[in-house]
Parts: structure tokens; sequence; C-alpha cells
């Protein structure tokens, strides 16, 4: 099993230093809007290193072979640092401000007293039943610390989402959703490496083996998130950073002030529906790229009553609302219009790209476009 190990140990180093160093050290574009998400790949790219010097010492040295609890000792200390590095590279990405010097102090702390106490149990209790009690509680201050940072990085990215839909008619939360799949993996995979390395030897390799296709992973996501980070990012510019509190509020609510107040005129309900059903009769949603702040410039109104006003008659995002007038309207298209390609409709119907009219189309009447187009016609 010894070989295993270090043939695992010489396929994942490689790549792992390759990943680090490129999410270190490759160009991005020459724009400000791109300093969060150089500094995000930095701090990721910080994580890979810093296991990637665990594996070396492993791998070189074979203090697994040497002295075992030397070696879980090692790398108890990694996995809980790298849980904050991990997280925070995500999480910053979501949230700007989620880095601080007060936050930042707080979690070096807890990994020097948690590396310090891994280091007593492991290397200066007496084995037995003492030990292994410690042990338990090492373990279990762990899995509870990865817990902790995956659900802080969940609720962020389930905010921005929820932002996102209630404020843009194009799906910008699909851009974001790797950070969805990669944190519920690295959960898995980190909560699993960190009781691993409590196993006998011979299984060892398995978590490394299982590192490989998680880093792969990780490194596309970020090369690809890279070609939409500026829309998201402008995205979380105009909707976040300046009224995420009214926004995240704005959700709680359970009732809307019928009589909002907008540049010192009071709008009614019934002016509004009224403007709503001639700008929906004039076609306004299909204008790509269309917000929630822009209908509310068109409708002379505030953008929160006109958020709480389609949830309360439609009970919708406003992303959903829209998708749903685009749908019928291309519907309309489809039926009316049979020269026209797929791909000229979903333009025409405001659509961000000819899959995306299709993959929502399916999602709404359980079969493509062009399938539904031939029924209809029928």
């Amino acid at each position: 099993m010894e070989s295993i190990y270090s043939y695992s140990l010489c396929i994942a180093l490689p790549l792992m230093l390759f990943f680090g160093f490129s999410l270190l050290f490759s160009p991005t574009p020459n724009k400000a809007i791109y300093n969060n998400y150089v500094r995000s790949r930095r701090i990721m790219g910080l994580a890979i290193l810093l296991l990637a010097a665990n594996y070396s010492v492993h791998f070189f040295f074979e203090i697994r072979f040497r002295s075992a609890d030397a070696a879980i000792t090692m790398n108890l200390s990694t996995y809980f640092l790298c849980y904050w590095l991990f997280s925070s590279a995500l999480t910053t990405l979501l949230d700007r401000f989620y880095i601080t010097k007060r936050r930042l102090r707080i979690h070096i702390a807890l990994w020097i007293i948690f590396s310090i106490l891994s280091g007593v149990v492991l290397l200066v209790l007496p084995k037995g039943p003492i030990q292994e009690t410690a042990l338990f509680v090492m373990a279990a201050w762990l899995v509870f610390y990865g817990l902790f940072l995956a659900r802080r990085l969940i609720l962020a990215y389930r905010r921005a989402v929820r932002i996102f839909n209630d404020t843009h008619s194009d799906d910008i939360g699909a851009y974001i959703k790797w950070m969805s799949v990669f944190t519920y993996w690295a959960l898995i995979f980190g909560v699993g490496c960190g009781l691993l390395t409590f196993l006998p030897d011979d299984y060892v390799f398995i978590w490394i083996l299982f590192s490989i296709p998680f880093y792969i992973y990780l490194y596309l996501c970020y090369q690809n998130y890279m070609l939409f980070y500026e829309q998201v990012e402008n995205a979380m510019e105009s909707e976040i950073t300046s009224e995420r509190d009214i926004l995240c509020d704005m959700s709680n609510e359970d009732h809307v002030d019928d009589e909002p107040h907008v540049n010192d005129t009071t709008v009614s309900r019934t002016e509004i529906e009224l403007k709503i059903k001639s700008w929906i009769e004039a076609d306004g949603y299909v204008r790509s790229g269309l917000t929630i702040k822009e209908l509310a410039e068109i409708l002379h109104t505030n953008r929160t009553y006109i958020s709480s006003y389609i949830k309360s008659t439609y009970n919708m995002t406003f992303r959903d609302w829209i998708t749903d007038l685009r749908i019928n309207y291309a519907k309309r298209i489809l039926v009316g219009h049979p020269e026209l390609t797929i791909a000229d409709i979903s333009e025409r119907s405001g659509f961000q790209s000819a899959s995306h009219f299709i993959r929502l189309f399916k999602e709404k009447t359980d079969c493509s476009p062009a399938k539904w187009r031939k029924t209809e016609i029928k």
C-alpha cells in the first residue's frame, strides 16, 4: 500500500502546484472591476499551494510512515487553515466586504489554538481513552468549523441569487451556480479528508486520489467564471452594495404599503396596475437585460414597491415574471411566424441566448419550442 500512497501523491502534487501557481499568477483583464476576482483567486491559489506543501512533506519525507501522529497533527492544522482560505476565497466573490481585519484576526487565532491543541493531544497525551476522547473532540471541532464556514458561504450565495432574481430579467444566478456545487462538494471532500486522516495508512491514498477531480473542477470553474465575472460584478455593484439591506429586508416583509410616495407624488395601486398593463401590451418586457430599476424608472415609481407588487400580485420574482411574459410572447411568434428560426425568436423575445430560451421553454411547457410549434400549427 505504501507504493499506492506514493503514486497517488506523485499524481496529485504536480497538478496542485500547477493550479496553485496558475491561480496566483495567471493574467486577468486589466480592469479595476476585476480586483476582487484577483484577490479571490490569489487566496484560493494560496490554499492549494498550502495543501501542496503538506503533500510535499508527506511525499519527500514520508512522515506518515515515520510518525503517524505527527502526520495527523500536520494534516489537521493544514485542513483547518485551508477551510478558512477556501471559504474566504469564494465568499469574497459574493461579498467583497467579507474579509476584515477583525475576522482575519479571529480565524488566525482559532487556527493557532486548534493547531497547538492538536499537537498536545497527539504528541503529548499518552495513548488511551483520554487521548481518544480528545481526538474525537478535535475531529468534531474541525467538522463543525467546516460546516459553519460552508453555511456562511451558502447563505451568501442564496442571498445573491435572490437579489439577482428580484432585480434582473436575465439569469445572473446561473453564472455563480458553480459556487454552490463546489461548496457542497468541498464540504463532502473537506470533512471526508478530515476524517480519513485518522484511518489506517492503507486507506490514506483514497483522499489523495479523490482530490484530483476536485481541484480540476475548481480550476476550470475559476477560469470559466472570468468570462462572466464582469457581468455578475456589475449586477452586484448596482444592487447589493447600494441596496443590500433594503432588498434583504424586503424579502421578509409580510405586507406592502399600498400608497408609496415617489418623487413627492402619491401613486395608487390602481395607477400602477394600469401602467404595468400598458407596458405589457407594448411588449416592453422583450428588452434584453431589463432590470427592475429600469422598469421602475419607466413606470415612474419605486423599485421596492414594484418588486413587492409583483410578488404579492403574481407570487413570482421579477425574473420569473419577465420569463413568463417572454415565453408567452415567444409562443405567439412561434405560431404567427413559422418562417423564423428558434434563434430569431429567442432574440426577439429578449432571452440571453437560444440555448437559454430552449431550456426555459422546456421548463415551462415540458417540450422544446420546435416541438411545441409543430403541435400548435397542426
